[in-house]
């Protein structure tokens, strides 16, 4: 029996799966960068009109005359450009996913490329099998090519478990990081409400603007694990979202008063909750990810353990 042409065998199957996750990867990431233009191009769209609205106040319009009349137009303005900035806070978070998108895909293709000749690569070692096979009179030599096979293709298996294992603990971490800024927000807005003044008012805007950043490195993390799970087979979960509003921040601005204060705690303990919810469901894919990890190296010991078995056997 050839050790040179099992390991070889072993090598290209290996190679072979991942270079057919990897299509995989490209055409999933091609469809989401199209989804994601598509959603631009209605935030531009929303921003556009937000911002006429802001023009028009500003100009000398009929409207502006009558707002001005009714002693209403410094409280309109202020709301129109609190609208126009959330929808601009918006869109400046798609463009930033989209840009994560392309840089992902961009990785997968050169990956691909390296990968372009695996398909030929695995046949010709298929061919010297079949060679081998053919004036080889060793009985077990068949089941050994066909143990080497399925080990590489089990190990690359365990090479893209492992991936979504990093990518799962990546965003379970970005993911307490946003639930510990929101606690701290809850706190700061609670005080705010109760006897705050101008420096809670400050830090509790802070919290919100680093909590809204750590939230959307969290969405970036879960796009990454969303790719990393369509590469593993048969998992009942996929990577959910998270995103915390941008208005929040806005409206605390622009309407600093009791009842926008409550509006605001309201909105952190939504978030919190969708953060919890998220991290939950996480928690239960790092579970499952454990879980076909071991299975998977269960597989592979088996695997060696017949093919020792059968070396042994003279």
């Amino acid at each position: 029996m050839s050790d040179d042409i099992e390991q070889r065998l072993a090598q290209a199957a290996a190679a072979l799966r991942e270079r057919e996750l990897t299509e995989q990867r490209c055409e999933e990431l091609r469809t989401r960068i199209d989804q994601m233009r598509l959603e631009l191009a209605e935030l531009r769209s929303r921003y556009a009109a937000e911002q006429r609205d802001v023009d028009k106040l500003e100009g000398l319009t009929l409207s502006r005359v009558l707002a001005s009349l009714r002693g209403a137009r410094d409280d309109l303005l202020a709301r129109e450009r609190a609208e126009a900035d959330a929808a601009r806070y918006r869109l400046a978070e798609a463009e930033a996913r989209l840009e994560a998108l392309r840089t992902e895909r961009a990785v997968a293709q050169a990956r691909l490329r390296k990968l372009a000749s695996a398909p030929i690569a695995y046949d010709e070692v298929l061919n010297e099998k079949a060679r081998y096979l053919a004036s080889s009179g060793d009985p077990r030599g068949a089941r050994l090519l066909e143990l080497a096979d399925e080990r590489g293709r089990l190990v690359g298996e365990l090479h893209e478990v492992t991936e979504a294992q990093r990518a799962a603990d990546a965003a379970r971490g970005a993911l307490a990081r946003a639930r510990n800024l929101l606690d701290s927000a809850a706190d700061w807005a609670t005080y705010d409400m109760v006897d705050g003044g101008a420096i809670s008012s400050a830090v509790k805007h802070s919290r919100l603007d680093e909590a809204a950043e750590a939230a959307a490195y969290a969405d970036r993390c879960l796009a990454l694990l969303r790719t990393e799970l369509a590469d593993v087979p048969d998992l009942p979960l996929t990577a959910p979202q998270v995103a915390i509003g941008g208005m929040t921040r806005f409206a605390d601005i622009w309407f600093d008063n009791i009842f926008t204060d409550l509006v605001v705690a309201d909105r952190i303990d939504q978030a919190r909750w969708n953060v919890d919810r998220v991290i939950r469901l996480v928690d239960v894919l790092v579970g499952q990810l454990r879980q076909r990890a071991a299975q998977t190296r269960a597989e592979l010991d088996r695997i060696e353990a017949e093919r020792e078995t059968l070396l042994a056997g003279g």
